[in-house]
């Protein structure tokens, strides 16, 4: 090998490390701030990893909104049409958050099977609801033999 082609080499492996370094640290970037989506029904099957950053999404149960007197505590169930999990909330809803009423909320499954949200999400008018949300229940009711309107 000449001296001019080792040369070549050293340069050609110096930008294959540099490249794969850099992919390498874009893809550990890209995989720590995905959040999937999870129905009720995946986490309470345990689909959804506990204490990671996910986002989760239904129909709040109506009858079940608690709302602390004290503080801005709020607790309220999501459901699929098939399971029904609990939310815990601490901040100010958003305006549109209704009773029977489809969101999506960020937030971490806990061990003890409550889903603790850091934000939450409502629909923005009386015909849209989340697509994630929408296919979810679709997809229960598939599975039950329920048709949707």
């Amino acid at each position: 090998m000449t001296i001019v082609q080792r040369q070549r080499f050293y340069v050609l492996m110096f930008i294959l490390c540099g490249v794969s370094i850099s992919l390498t640290m874009a893809l550990v970037a890209l995989q720590s701030n995905i959040n999937l989506f999870f129905t009720p029904s995946q986490m309470i099957a345990g689909e959804a990893p506990i204490g990671k950053t996910i986002r989760g999404g239904g129909l709040v149960v109506p009858g079940s909104v608690e709302r602390s007197s004290q503080n801005l505590k709020v607790r309220f169930g999501i459901t699929d049409g098939g399971e029904q999990i609990s939310v815990r909330y601490e901040g100010i809803l958003p305006d549109l958050f209704q009773e029977g009423q489809g969101i999506v909320a960020l937030g971490q499954l806990e061990q003890s099977g409550e889903f603790c949200a850091s934000e939450v999400l409502a629909k923005h008018d009386p015909n849209y609801m989340p697509p994630e949300v929408k296919d979810a229940i679709d997809k229960v009711h598939a599975e039950k033999g329920i048709n949707r309107p």
